[in-house]
């Protein structure tokens, strides 16, 4: 049944390489990686005010080696659903960026309520900051120059704000360089240093982190392939002292990147691998995916090793409440499609007075069989109506189902009008009462090109 229609649909160009073959979906692990809609890398995560900011890099759908051009971030508030913000920042935020490709790894810190976003621009352009006064951006060039302009070896930067207050960054390949940083976050003082005691296997790809009084420096360690390896010491410079991986070298990750944060009262390891790419081609290209999993220290304040990212993923640490607006791109994992952002008339169009500008990131790319899975919704004492917002192409149907792809069918929405091609439309369909906390699973089922998925919602 269609209720209201919302806005128009301007034209856009859909995204490439749908993982929609049935073969190549039936040999994808559950929930691995944790981003399966774009390609994404050199994970940074960042609690802030109980939810955990994911900054990430992104390689484009046709990259043969690095094409990056801008960062994105995703959010999560229980550690499996994810939900992507879009594109937090890019390379046009720099005047001074004399390319459009080198996006590489970023990290995010939050400091007396503003948020710095410290990017590598590679080839001996140095290090830039960026700060916004929320965790979503708009983030801004405040120096219009490079905070670090040392060597070629100028990326992946980390900053640690110390217990005392003082902030330090780190960086380098194949050395670690270290420099303090100012209280303003965009300045620094005393001199650039390289650390005498870079730890053993180091590539790349420091994070640094302080835990019950130790100093901890992971990385991108041994080549090629990489793991994650880590070394300890009690002075933020070292002398570290190497301990071990904290995820094993393997052909499934090729190159590594590590985050490590806590959150509700746990402790967890982020990286990427190649484990999309691997479903439709044996070839390498540099197209990533960013995964996680529980990390646990041992009495002695070592890690545990793990030799990958388990299947299963990590336990959720809430609950998804389905009874206000849910992004469609809020996912634990989905198989065939992609996500995209455009900027649309929101409303009629008035053209004496024109009409206000939405922005809009949705759910495209979707054909016969495609699904999304939504894990550990509260569906409380159960819901009876569902409404989706929906632009309709050719039209389908989605299938809510619990528990599974061919799990138990609650509700059938109908997109059964495709003369409404282009424009926003909400649906609704009744819903079979489910008590309980389940998975849902939003099965699409037509021909091709069904339609394009903005938010859901049900009611009681």
């Amino acid at each position: 049944m269609l209720l209201r229609e919302k806005t128009a649909l301007g034209p856009f160009i859909l995204l490439a390489l749908c993982l929609t073959a049935a073969s190549a979906r039936a040999e994808i692990p559950p929930q691995r990686p944790i981003i399966s809609t774009k390609y994404t890398a050199d994970p940074a995560p960042m609690v802030y005010n109980d939810t955990v900011f994911l900054y990430t890099s992104h390689d484009e759908d046709d990259a043969m080696g690095f094409k990056m051009k801008d960062w994105l971030l995703y959010y999560s508030t229980d550690m499996v659903n994810w939900t992507e913000h879009g594109i937090v920042a890019s390379l046009k935020d720099f005047e001074w960026v004399p390319y459009d490709n080198g996006a590489w790894a970023v990290q995010c810190v939050e400091r007396n309520g503003k948020f710095y976003l410290y990017c590598p621009m590679p080839g001996n352009v140095g290090i830039g900051v960026l700060v916004a006064d929320s965790p979503y951006g708009p983030f801004k060039d405040p120096i219009g120059k490079p905070l670090i302009k040392n060597s070629n070896h100028d990326i992946d930067p980390t900053v640690l704000i110390d217990d005392d207050g003082q902030a330090y960054m780190y960086w380098g390949n194949p050395k670690v360089y270290y420099v303090k940083l100012n209280e303003d976050m965009v300045s620094y003082s005393g001199e650039i240093m390289q650390d005498p005691t870079t730890p053993k296997n180091y590539q790349e790809g420091p994070w640094v982190w302080k835990r019950k009084g130790i100093y901890y420096l992971s990385y991108a360690s041994t080549c090629c392939p990489e793991g994650i390896g880590y070394a300890m010491s009690t002075e933020p410079f070292g002398a570290w002292e190497y301990k071990g991986m904290i995820i094993d070298a393997s052909e499934l990750t090729r190159g590594n990147h590590p985050g490590i944060i806590e959150f509700k009262g746990k402790s967890y390891v982020f990286g990427h691998s190649l484990d999309v790419l691997k479903q439709i081609t044996p070839k390498f290209y540099e197209r990533r995916s960013v995964d996680m999993d529980e990390m646990l220290y041992n009495a002695d304040g070592t890690i545990q090793n793990r030799s990958y990212f388990s299947v299963e993923g990590p336990e959720q640490v809430g609950r998804l409440n389905p009874y206000i607006r849910v992004e469609a791109e809020t996912m634990a994992w989905s198989e065939g499609v992609k996500t995209h952002f455009e900027t649309e008339w929101e409303g009629d169009f008035d053209w004496a007075r024109g009409a206000k500008i939405a922005d809009h990131l949705f759910v495209t790319s979707i054909n016969h069989g495609d699904f999304f899975k939504v894990q550990g919704v509260d569906l409380g004492n159960g819901a009876n109506r569902i409404e989706v917002s929906v632009s309709p192409i050719y039209g389908g149907t989605i299938e809510v189902r619990i528990d599974g792809v061919e799990g138990e069918l609650i509700s059938t929405v109908n997109i059964d009008n495709p003369r409404k091609s282009g424009i926003w439309s909400t649906y609704e369909a009744p819903v079979k009462s489910v008590n309980g906390v389940h998975d849902l699973y939003y099965v699409f089922k037509g021909e091709k090109d069904l339609f394009h998925f903005d938010w859901w919602q049900l009611f009681k």
